[in-house]
């Protein structure tokens, strides 16, 4: 051992003991001025933000901070989990921030591996979660071009793609590093909306020490409160726009994910309905009188009914993705809307807005205290408007019903009966409520059925990557229940084309202990796009597998993976399900399901979306409403 690394463990030692930087160095443990490397202060300032969990791929572009690392994590500081894909790693850092609320740094080499990472950061930034992303990068004194760098002439090269994704930093020097802290920490632990923040690092700036570096210089994250509006006109024109309103629709998206007594109080006094986003389950109880089903370009007969019959529309936190609101086609009778965001351009997505910027639960509260004074109370009796949509739920609830009660079809794929996939995904979920699991879902057609199929009482157990639909997010996640603190059981819900994209979890869920289980719903075909191509076209063109593959057999080529064959009816997928909860570790059950025409086969489509042949119509329609 070297007297540099015997420095960096004395540091680690010091900081473990006293709990932090600032406290090690004001208790007289380590001394103010330090000679420090790039990597070890860059590790230190991590440390200060609370991020002590590090995943992902090393290469010969992060080698200087591998080491930092280990140092650190034989002290007891830190822990580094290695995975077989940088991909893999961006989306459980992602999920691990939205389910549990810790954030963690994706490390990777120059090239291709931070490449990986990067396309992976697409569900962070779609969601607004705050993820490090540290990547090699090329050196900055121009001796020639770097293996693996972006292989154009150009300065930060790199640094230009990932600000377009997010925000990013290259540490060209080392004492730039105190500034690209401070701008991460705004970035991942922005209270308004945060994101992936990307740390670059030059190979030959890693190890490169700064002399009396002063260790209380390296910033700890902001504090910030939530901002409230203090607008009182826009709490007087929405209270004027709600007396006016007979048909008041609440949608909302991730943003209100902690709204929902709100919500429900705020529909009471605007005898409103309330449509979820696709990701949202539970913020308001499904059971609740006044919530609609899930609304948008999949949608439900309810949730879109509610949208497309109301007078004032009151959207909180959400972007207005495409399909959350048909592409802006979903509010039909809308002739104002009322606009909670935390950003301008969220809050002004609409014409005809009242815009209310700002925290969404401070701002709601304010105006609920507003719309009391002015006289609005909760109705004791059942509106016209409500009946109406009540109706439409229970034929919804009916709807759904049919399919779960006829679970079985003839695919001639499988030359059998097989489920269909929304018996098999209703048939899980229900499975993972009664055991209080958390339920992740993959994009495609699983994904659709899944936030169809939700009805939660309760938000934080479900979770949907509505905003990249990135494909193998959920298997990939599913290695959270070895990273988490205090992880819950957990079931991802993939199908097979999501599975083979990031299959890395048979791997690494044993490797580091994950507990949970992957579901595979096999119909060997894109699903979701097939349903799309033979909607628009009348014609599936290469979306189908022609490729046998034993799911299982490969799942149980992992020595220490639990791999179950879900079988041919609910009663064998159930005891899979019970074998798989059972097993004290990673499982694995292939379930074959339905891909046909039959209507009892799919959950349906109820709302516009603006692709394909549907352009035109779509866009003609979004322009006559004029929202």
């Amino acid at each position: 051992m070297n007297s540099e690394t015997k420095d960096i463990e004395a540091r680690a030692r010091a900081i473990v003991k006293n709990g932090g930087v600032r406290s090690a160095v004001e208790r007289g443990d380590i001394p103010q001025f330090q000679s420090v490397s790039t990597v070890e202060a860059l590790v230190l300032g991590l440390l200060n933000q609370g991020v002590r969990k590090f995943l992902g791929v090393f290469g010969h572009g992060s080698t200087a901070l591998g080491e930092v690392l280990s140092c650190y994590e034989a002290a007891g500081a830190l822990r580094m989990w290695n995975l077989r894909n940088e991909t893999e790693a961006a989306h459980c850092a992602t999920m691990l921030k939205w389910h549990y609320g810790e954030t963690a740094a994706v490390v990777t080499s120059i090239g291709p591996g931070a490449l990986h990472a990067f396309a992976g950061s697409l569900a962070a930034a779609s969601n607004g979660i705050g993820v490090y992303h540290i990547y090699g990068d090329q050196t900055t004194h121009g001796e020639g071009p770097n293996m693996q760098q972006i292989p154009i002439a150009r300065q930060g090269g790199f640094l230009s793609l990932v600000n377009t994704m997010g925000s990013g930093y290259q540490i060209h020097t080392p004492e730039s590093l105190f500034t690209a802290l401070r701008m991460g920490a705004a970035t991942v632990f922005n209270p308004d909306f945060p994101g992936p923040f990307f740390l670059l690092l030059p190979m030959n700036t890693q190890s490169a020490v700064m002399e009396a570096c002063n260790l209380l210089e390296i910033p700890e994250p902001p504090r910030c409160a939530p901002a409230a509006s203090m607008d009182r006109k826009a709490f007087i024109q929405a209270t004027a726009l709600a007396r006016q309103a007979r048909a008041v629709t609440i949608k909302f998206g991730g943003g209100a994910a902690s709204c929902g007594p709100e919500i429900l109080e705020l529909a009471e006094l605007l005898d409103a309905v309330i449509v979820p986003g696709a990701k949202m389950s539970g913020v308001v109880p499904y059971s609740s009188r006044r919530c609609m089903a899930v609304g948008g370009s999949k949608g439900s007969i309810c949730g879109n009914f509610a949208m497309n019959e109301a007078d004032l529309a009151i959207v909180i936190g959400a972007r207005a993705v495409c399909q959350w609101d048909c592409s802006g086609t979903a509010w039909k009778k809308a002739r104002a809307v009322v606009n909670f965001n935390t950003r301008a351009v969220d809050a002004g997505h609409y014409n005809r807005t009242v815009a209310v910027v700002g925290d969404a639960k401070l701002n709601l509260r304010a105006w609920i205290e507003v719309l009391k004074k002015e006289g609005f109370a909760a109705k004791t009796a059942p509106s016209p408007w409500l009946e109406i949509n009540l109706a439409k739920k229970r034929e919804w609830q009916e709807f759904k019903k049919k399919r779960f009660e006829n679970p079985i079809l003839f695919d001639p794929l499988w030359g059998r009966e097989v489920l269909s996939q929304p018996a098999a995904i209703e048939a899980a979920y229900r499975f993972a409520l009664r055991k209080g699991a958390a339920r992740y879902f993959d994009a495609g057609d699983v994904q659709a059925n899944g936030f169809q199929i939700a009805e939660d009482e309760a938000y934080g157990l479900t979770f949907s990557d509505t905003g990249a639909s990135y494909m193998g997010l959920a298997a990939s996640a599913l290695l959270c229940t070895a990273l988490a603190d205090r992880p819950v059981y957990t079931f991802a819900f993939s199908g097979d084309g999501s599975f083979t994209m990031t299959p890395q979890i048979i791997l690494d869920g044993v490797e580091h202990g994950a507990r949970g289980c992957l579901i595979i719903f096999d119909n060997r075909s894109m699903a979701a796009i097939a349903g799309l191509q033979k909607a628009q076209y009348g014609n599936v063109y290469r979306t189908k597998d022609s490729v046998n593959i034993d799911y299982r057999a490969l799942a149980g080529a992992v020595e220490g993976v639990n791999a179950l064959f879900g079988g041919y009816d609910i009663a064998s997928f159930t005891k899979a399900l019970e074998q798989a909860y059972a097993y004290d570790g990673l499982s694995v059950i292939t379930v074959p399901v339905y891909m046909g025409d039959d209507e009892l086969g799919g959950l349906g489509v109820f709302g516009s979306w603006n692709v394909g042949p549907w352009c035109d119509e779509v866009q003609k329609e979004h322009h006559r409403i004029g929202l």
